[in-house]
């Protein structure tokens, strides 16, 4: 019987690689945009936290679609070059207005771009591929000499296929967060791989830009005191034994069976917790007390993304709209409370944090973003949860070749106070759950002892 958490090691990876060609995919018919327009980006598509690429990689066995004269990135590029005309804003550019505002302009010859490469190795090379390796960066393309975090006169979508000898291939994807969440984010892919199987552009729902639904009040009308994006200087040991202690990336399969456990303690106080708040507070405290956060009466944040969709009645979303729809919670805890408080109690916290993400609160958070316009990322004293166990990724993954062998994302190190909740993959489909998450060697092991004892 598999235990009920298990930490899967990773191979330390050196990937050689040859990049055969990099090429433009433009839109393969005309757009409602020509050179000189632009496109307006809501306050949750220009949020700080959003001006990422979010690099994905998906790996297959083989590709069946192709014949000898065609390869696998003409393919890909036909398809995206086909979807590219109703997502025509993924072949314009990013840039900043007055204020540092962010927007979408549009000049000939654009587009996205395709990268077709190859490696010597084979699939099997790579070890577990059921877990994110930071090993497997050569396989999403970054410019030479790029500068990071830069989106300013980027493609917005990078994709890059690099064939292995065993006739195996992943595909690496960046795409920027300022055109889409999550949820937006499959739909693009679910397209573009929808296309690719059949040959000719299918596309269900039909795009929906309408970013003006989420233009500020006038004037802006603040409610909250959103915490979240407060610049807290960090007066703890958290940020000391993150930052220069070199983090490691550690990944733990959770069965269903513990998330089930975990949760029935989480609900002790009578309220209806989910798996999200019993998991993210029982991940908050572990991280916590092995990382032996000092002082005591120290606030700590725990920031999580909620979806908006559903909360929006006043006008409601139209269906088919793929930008930034989430909002960000905070909940709120001393160390001490953390570490002497109960699961249930800071279950609670993290539930109490979710629910107040209301139609108010977004259009709160919109307004902030309208006054302040933060401009930097703030990490005091916090810890964020990304949960992507919800994304149809495998479903929406699948170009006709079969649902990837892994799907999602690659390196958390670079941002070590995140934390991201992935499916089990396409290898097991029993609901378990892939817990991510960065630390100091000197505490790995301590987080693993006590996240594998909840009694």
């Amino acid at each position: 019987m598999a235990p009920l958490v298990q930490e899967v090691h990773f191979p330390q990876l050196h990937i050689p690689i040859t990049i055969d060609r990099k090429f433009p995919v433009l839109p393969a018919g005309p757009i409602p945009a020509s050179p000189g327009d632009s496109l307006y980006l809501s306050n949750l598509d220009d949020m700080i936290g959003a001006r990422v690429f979010t690099p994905t990689v998906y790996f297959y066995k083989s590709n069946s679609l192709t014949s000898e004269s065609r390869s696998l990135a003409d393919v890909l590029h036909d398809a995206l070059a086909a979807v590219l005309v109703p997502y025509y804003p993924l072949s314009g550019r990013m840039r900043e207005t007055k204020n540092g505002k962010l927007e979408i302009f549009f000049e000939a010859g654009q587009g996205a771009i395709m990268v077709e490469a190859h490696s010597k190795m084979v699939l099997a090379d790579l070890g577990d591929l059921t877990v994110p390796n930071p090993g497997w960066q050569p396989l999403v393309y970054r410019f030479p000499n790029e500068e990071p975090y830069k989106i300013l006169d980027m493609p917005l979508l990078i994709a890059q296929v690099t064939m292995f000898s065993c006739g195996g291939f992943s595909l690496g994807l960046r795409l920027c967060h300022c055109i889409c969440d999550g949820l937006g984010a499959m739909q693009v892919l679910r397209a573009w791989a929808a296309t690719t199987k059949s040959g000719t552009l299918a596309i269900d729902p039909e795009p929906c830009w309408d970013r003006e639904i989420f233009r500020p009040r006038a004037p802006p009308v603040v409610k909250f005191p959103h915490i979240e994006f407060r610049r807290i200087d960090d007066g703890s040991s958290l940020t000391k034994s993150l930052w220069i202690a070199k983090p490691v990336q550690r990944c733990y399969k959770i069965s269903p069976e513990f998330q089930a456990r975990v949760k029935t303690l989480a609900k002790e106080e009578a309220f209806p917790c989910t798996t999200f708040d019993a998991m993210a507070a029982h991940i908050w405290r572990s991280w916590v007390k092995a990382l032996d956060v000092k002082p005591e009466d120290y606030q700590l944040r725990l920031t999580f993304s909620v979806n908006g969709r559903q909360k929006l009645k006043n006008p409601p979303l139209k269906d088919g709209f793929y930008g930034n729809a989430v909002c960000v919670a905070c909940a709120v805890s001393s160390v001490s409370e953390l570490i002497g408080g109960s699961l249930s109690n800071t279950a609670s916290l993290v539930h109490e944090a979710r629910l107040g993400v209301s139609e108010e609160y977004l259009r709160s958070t919109i307004d902030y973003v309208e006054v302040h316009r933060p401009m930097r990322l703030e990490f005091g004293g916090k810890l964020t949860i990304t949960q992507w166990t919800r994304f149809s990724i495998y479903e929406s993954a699948d170009f006709g070749w079969g649902r990837p062998l892994y799907a999602g994302p690659i390196d958390l190190t670079p941002t070590p106070q995140v934390c991201i909740l992935l499916p089990g993959g396409e290898s097991d489909p029993s609901g378990t759950m892939v817990v991510c998450i960065c630390l100091p060697k000197s505490a790995s092991e301590k987080f693993r002892e006590l996240f594998s004892l909840i009694d």
